[in-house]
């Protein structure tokens, strides 16, 4: 019984050194830039899960490499204030492609002000469309990075490989 425990235990620790060798790495592709230009702020106020600030989005555009374009004026964020620090983003908006398709984004993400004076803004866009040449956007995950630029909000956004 011995004999099997032993090599039972090297034959797993030599399996999970073998799976985490082979871990993958991310990659990451920039996909495009976005700005995004608010409507002031409805305050709907406290609730339960903090204070829901709801922004119309009036427009904006967006450029990258393969794709670039208008935001249409259509779409909010519904940013969810947890805390004085803290921030939730729910954002539905439709982009318009400079060749005229039209395709659906939405994401979540948090805006996170740290102690330090630093700012963690991450978001994780997903896409919808029908059309033919931007198919590819409706099978990819994607994150970005935000910031206020020019009293406007702008992201990064990267493909992960």
């Amino acid at each position: 019984m011995k004999f099997r425990t032993k090599y039972g235990v090297l034959l797993f620790a030599m399996m999970f050194l073998a799976v985490c060798t082979y871990a993958q790495k991310l990659e990451s592709e920039f996909l495009y830039k976005i700005t995004l230009d608010l409507e002031k702020p409805l305050d709907v106020g406290k609730s339960p899960y903090g204070t829901r600030i709801a922004y119309a989005i009036k427009g904006g555009t967006f450029e990258g490499p393969q794709i670039k374009g208008k935001v249409k004026p259509v779409g909010e964020d519904w940013l969810l204030k947890v805390d004085d620090l803290t921030n939730k983003l729910d954002v539905r908006l439709i982009l318009e492609t400079d060749d005229a398709e039209l395709i659906a984004c939405s994401y979540t993400g948090i805006v996170h002000n740290k102690l330090d004076k630093t700012t963690y803004w991450r978001i994780t866009p997903t896409f919808q469309t029908a059309s033919k040449k931007y198919d590819w956007l409706n099978y990819i995950v994607a994150v970005g990075t935000g910031s206020i630029v020019g009293g406007k909000v702008s992201y990064e956004v990267f493909l992960i490989k």
